[in-house]
């Protein structure tokens, strides 16, 4: 899953884009319960499995609800 990919998915489950944050990462949020996470912003790359794992998690978010956006 590439970051525009993963940003519009996270979106529509209610998160939102924070503050630009060292380097090509962004911190984004989750207002609802009040998580945050580091998402990389390399556009045309693929996020790996274990970072898109550790942006769910944090954000308290399954597959199955990105799945379903």
């Amino acid at each position: 899953m590439t970051y525009s990919e993963l940003t519009r998915k996270l979106k529509k489950l209610g998160c939102e884009f924070r503050r630009q944050a060292k380097g090509d990462h962004e911190i984004w949020w989750r207002p609802e319960r009040k998580l945050y996470t580091s998402i990389p912003h390399h556009t045309n790359k693929e996020i790996a499995t274990g970072t898109l794992n550790a942006i769910l998690r944090d954000l308290g978010i399954t597959m199955k609800d990105l799945a379903g956006k």
